[in-house]
């Protein structure tokens, strides 16, 4: 069991937007120019993102997406449900025909599983994710200095 690609790139796609949100409406060009996804792609995307009012748009020069809504109140299985990505985990897609048109022994082993999942990401607000990424940044840049002042100290001794 997996998220498909249209799960995570709607995810990556948020993300993105809100990490750029206060440099007003954000291209789908940016995006995908950033994140490495066809411009195509986001436009699907994006219109079902649209129609969950998830994101807005913005027409015009300057024109692009913003979120709809503030980032903490914005949980990541609604983006998952609103490009129409089911997490199930089960093999008959919850039909409950897996076994020769059957409930198969596991079923509600996958089913429970599948629904913990949606639990679980219906938990996690974009701001979350905004935090977290945030918090991988100011790492970077501290290790970064890190070794800059380790080289500098290399050079005055060299």
């Amino acid at each position: 069991m997996r998220l498909t690609t249209k799960g995570r790139y709607a995810v990556t796609a948020m993300l993105d937007l809100a990490i750029h949100s206060h440099e007003g409406p954000i291209s789908l060009a940016g995006i995908s120019k950033r994140q490495g996804i066809s411009l195509s792609y986001l436009e699907q995307l994006f219109s079902k993102l649209r129609k969950q009012e998830l994101v807005s748009s913005v027409r015009g020069p300057g024109g692009g997406y913003r979120l709809s809504r503030e980032p903490g109140t914005i949980f990541i299985a609604e983006i998952v449900d609103a490009v129409n990505e089911s997490i199930d985990a089960t093999s008959c897609g919850g039909a409950g025909n897996c076994n020769h048109g059957e409930v198969c022994l596991t079923h509600h082993l996958w089913s429970q599983l599948s629904m913990q999942i949606h639990q679980f990401l219906s938990s996690i607000s974009l701001e979350s994710l905004l935090e977290k990424h945030q918090e991988s940044q100011d790492q970077a840049q501290s290790e970064e200095a890190e070794d800059d002042r380790g080289d500098q100290i290399l050079e005055m001794l060299g």
